[in-house]
Order: C-alpha cells, then sequence, then structure tokens
C-alpha cells in the first residue's frame, strides 16, 4: 500500500525522527549567532515533532506524517550546515558529504 498513510508507516517516521532527536547536540558556541539559529531549528523540530504526535493521537495520520516530516527537515538542515552534531551519521541525517 503505497498510496496510505498507515499506522506502521508513521510509527516508523516518528521513531525516526525521535531517535534524530536523542541523538543530536547543538554545535555551536553559546554565545554565538549560530547558537541562536540552532536553538531556534531545534524549537521548531521539536514542535513539529510534538504536533505530529497530538495529530497521531486523534488518529489525523495526513497531519502528523506532515508534522514529523517538517520535523525532520529541520534536523536534516541544522545538521547539514553544521549547527548539530550528529557523529557524522548519514543513516539519520542528510548530511553534505
Amino acid at each position: 500500500m503505497q498510496d496510505r498513510i498507515t499506522e506502521e508507516k508513521i510509527a516508523k517516521y516518528l521513531d525516526t525522527t525521535k531517535r534524530a532527536l536523542e541523538k543530536l547536540k547543538v554545535a555551536a558556541p553559546a554565545r554565538s549567532f549560530n547558537r541562536k539559529m540552532a536553538d531556534s531549528f531545534l524549537e521548531m523540530a521539536q514542535a513539529y515533532y510534538s504536533d505530529a504526535l497530538h495529530f497521531r493521537g486523534k488518529g489525523d495520520y495526513v497531519n502528523a506524517f506532515a508534522c514529523v516530516n517538517y520535523a525532520h527537515a529541520w534536523l536534516d538542515a541544522g545538521a547539514r550546515i553544521g549547527l548539530f552534531d550528529v557523529g557524522e551519521d548519514d543513516k539519520l541525517f542528510t548530511l553534505y558529504e
């Protein structure tokens, strides 16, 4: 079934994003402009992840799927531009090289 968002599929995406959130470390120094940006990227990812859990709990898999993908996109973007240290994990994150 490639045309449906199933409970199994949303659970897989939520688990992947949860593991990514748990793994990353903010790489930017505390008093730098990049730290403010990193904190903002992480805040956005966490908010969208929370929204995904909320929608999943209501059985709204379409919006849950959209939110978890937005959440992970913020994490990928932060990892790719060096705001987050992800230990060169190219399974959970999309890295530049």
